[in-house]
């Protein structure tokens, strides 16, 4: 703190500035098949949100974790406590979520099924693509993501496999969709924001 702010007991806007931790936020691609195009997506939100400089991105790959059924474990396989560990250090995330069936994967109920207390009181926005856009998955996500105490946004960036994927495999999203996943993330760091100063309250 400057001489002049110690006098007045405030800080600067640069100073202000320097001591803002930047958020840390988590795209989980939430599909582990052979074949899937989650990494594609994923790496292109990626790119977008790493252009804003606002926050600190990253994927976060279930497949990495090497996570069991659940039920079918005694809970000690390595997988599980650094998919917790890695939870509990992110501020928020962005699902990426495919449709299968008019719900979300096996792989990312079972993931989100696996923690608890990592998921609380942080903020969540979902991108999703499937035949409707993905967004019957999308709304399953939003009632789990109720009961797990994570605020998902209402910005929903929907794609489509008819035209924002060649040959249902190669991701060419349309322009369109570059606004969309912004406000999304606006959203997103503005909840993760508040919510941070929540968990640290108690």
């Amino acid at each position: 703190m400057g001489f002049l702010g110690k006098i007045l007991g405030k800080q600067t806007k640069e100073e202000e500035t320097m001591t803002i931790e930047k958020l840390n936020i988590g795209i989980i691609l939430g599909s582990t098949r052979q074949g899937r195009v989650s990494p594609q997506v994923g790496a292109w939100v990626n790119g977008i949100a790493d252009q804003r400089e606002d926050a600190n991105y990253e994927i976060v790959d279930i497949a990495d974790y090497n996570l069991p059924f659940l039920g079918t474990t005694d809970g000690t396989e390595p997988g599980i406590a650094a998919w917790n560990e890695k939870l509990a250090s992110l501020d928020g995330f962005v699902f990426i979520v495919q449709e299968y069936n008019h719900s979300i994967t096996g792989a990312l109920k079972n993931a989100l099924d696996f923690a608890r207390e990592a998921w609380n009181n942080k903020a969540a926005g979902i991108v999703s693509y499937g035949s409707t856009g993905g967004a019957r998955a999308a709304e399953h996500l939003r009632g789990i993501c109720g009961e797990l105490m994570i605020a998902d946004v209402r910005v929903h960036p929907t794609l489509s496999l008819f035209t924002d994927f060649e040959n249902g495999t190669v991701f060419k999203p349309a322009e369109l969709h570059l606004k969309n996943v912004n406000a999304m993330l606006d959203q997103v760091i503005s909840w993760s924001g508040a919510l941070k100063t929540l968990r640290q309250q108690s």
